[in-house]
């Protein structure tokens, strides 16, 4: 029905307008008496062999939505409802923030993928818990938390440190995101020193509550061998609970999308199909050079229950989804849930 209805109808449409078009009818079916039922049925995989215990946290099974899909805590509560075993939302930034000028989304159908500006356009942390507060399922939620676009890189440190204290007791865990490519200079601030200090405070800020949080953090594709080494240093250093293996990639190499229409769509993240291998090389060198010294989530390329797998077999130990559940919707996480259990 997806393929053949419900894409169609939403790929005649903007992507941003498709976005809230979808999110919008799925919070309406949810609201019917029953509705919530029946998508629970239709794609919820009840097994106790994909449950999954990592960094003090109970997750239900290991297919998660990633940041980017709920940036402002809007639909947790709905999208629970269609078999994820945790979400993650954001990106959440101090202030509310309306991003890049429009358009800034994409769709590249030939290489079934999305091109991205988005910019971090939230409604800030402060707005989200006012959702969060109301939370009517026990799925576990992530909180992706960055920093705003006019704050300079100097003063980024107070961005991060007043995303975590207002989201703390809200979310289950956090992702500092200092690797997206579409927010000015951010990616800047995944040098080795700034990061240390970064999560060293974090991690004592998180000491001093009643209930410390997972932090976890999202790093970039395209990042070389020598770089991925400071990774692996910079977890053993500041003791953070994992790594989130990728975001989106600056990269335009192996595309079937003409170079002309590439090129008329300028800059932005590259996700979807052809992100798949490179984000699984970044997961495989993690976990192998590491010797799989810490939780890993993988993500970037998923859009069949074979790549989830492949991920799994590099070394994540849960993944997440986002172009491939545009493209493939939400029977892609019941199939990957039931792949999962056939392989066991």
């Amino acid at each position: 029905m997806y393929h053949f209805l419900i894409k169609p109808l939403l790929f005649l449409m903007s992507p941003e307008k498709a976005h809230y078009f979808a999110t919008g009818c799925l919070t309406f079916f949810s609201n019917l008496p029953g509705g919530a039922a029946l998508l629970r049925a239709l794609f919820e995989v009840k097994n106790k062999k994909l449950e999954r215990h990592l960094f003090g946290l109970t997750f239900k099974n290991p297919v998660g939505l990633a940041a980017g899909f709920d940036k402002d805590a809007r639909w947790f509560n709905e999208l629970a409802n269609l078999g994820f075993g945790f979400i993650e939302i954001g990106t959440l930034t101090p202030k509310g923030q309306i991003g890049n000028p429009k358009p800034r989304l994409f769709r590249i159908t030939e290489d079934e993928g999305l091109i991205n500006r988005m910019g971090f356009n939230n409604l800030g942390a402060e707005d989200a818990i006012q959702r969060l507060r109301n939370r009517k399922t026990d799925i576990v939620i992530g909180g992706n938390i960055g920093k705003n676009t006019a704050t300079a890189n100097d003063d980024a440190l107070d961005d991060y440190l007043f995303n975590f204290n207002t989201l703390h007791d809200y979310v289950d865990y956090f992702v500092v995101n200092v690797s997206c490519p579409n927010v000015k200079d951010l990616t800047k601030l995944q040098d080795t020193p700034f990061l240390l200090n970064l999560l060293g405070e974090l991690k004592k800020i998180n000491q001093t509550k009643d209930k410390p949080k997972p932090i976890l953090l999202k790093i970039a594709p395209d990042l070389n061998n020598p770089q991925l080494d400071e990774v692996i240093e910079i977890v053993a250093q500041t003791k953070i609970d994992g790594i989130i293996a990728t975001n989106t990639t600056t990269s335009r190499e192996n595309l079937k999308t003409s170079p002309a229409e590439i090129e008329a769509i300028a800059n932005g993240g590259l996700s979807g199909k052809a992100l798949k291998e490179r984000s699984t090389e970044v997961i495989r060198y993690l976990a192998e050079k590491s010797n799989k010294a810490f939780p890993i989530i993988g993500v970037g390329g998923i859009h069949s229950a074979e790549d989830a797998l492949e991920k799994i077999e590099a070394g994540a130990d849960l993944v997440q989804i986002y172009t491939g559940f545009i493209y493939e919707g939400p029977g892609l996480i019941k199939a990957i849930n039931k792949k999962i259990v056939n392989s066991l």
